[in-house]
């Protein structure tokens, strides 16, 4: 059996969801808006990923302009909004940028992750994930959705490939 770290050799392309991941989950209601939060470590792997040649996609059921511009301000190759059935979103995805399901790190946190983490290379949910992705996943970060379990996972996959701590980390 292949162990997870090995598992992380092949990746070139992460996944993430937003609500529960990438934010901690919470909504908060302003007016006629619904705020998040980003977590700036979160941020800042995204931003060093995507300049170290990683692909970088969201898949979410959620619709949020101002998500969506600061994602694609750090590197992020594609947001997908309103994403009703992540499969197809991910096969459409697949067949757009060539990418194969073992280059893939998927995290999700809820039920409608649960089809694409039984896809993907590698599988991998927050802490605070629904019970049943805990179950299927490779890994579980030991940080909760919004708490920088997204820089884990991208910092662990740049480590075994050895990019994490490289000159091009300075050059800002």
């Amino acid at each position: 059996m292949t162990s997870y770290k090995e598992k992380l050799n092949p990746v070139t392309t992460f996944i993430f969801d937003v609500d529960g991941v990438l934010t901690d989950g919470s909504v908060i209601m302003y007016k006629d808006e619904v705020v998040r939060t980003l977590n700036s470590r979160d941020g800042y792997a995204l931003q060093f990923a995507s300049k170290m040649g990683y692909r970088i996609f969201i898949i979410t059921g959620g619709n949020s302009e101002a998500i969506e511009k600061r994602l694609e301000t750090l590197g992020v190759t594609e947001v997908c909004m309103r994403a009703h059935n992540k499969v197809d979103v991910y096969d459409t995805l697949k067949e757009k940028y060539g990418f194969e399901d073992e280059e893939v790190l998927y995290m999700g946190d809820d039920i409608p992750d649960y089809q694409v983490l039984q896809i993907v290379g590698v599988s991998t949910c927050p802490q605070d994930a629904a019970v049943e992705l805990k179950a299927i996943c490779d890994y579980q970060s030991p940080y909760n959705g919004g708490r920088h379990c997204v820089r884990d996972v991208i910092e662990q996959t740049m480590r075994v490939q050895g990019k994490w701590f490289s000159e091009k980390a300075f050059e800002w």
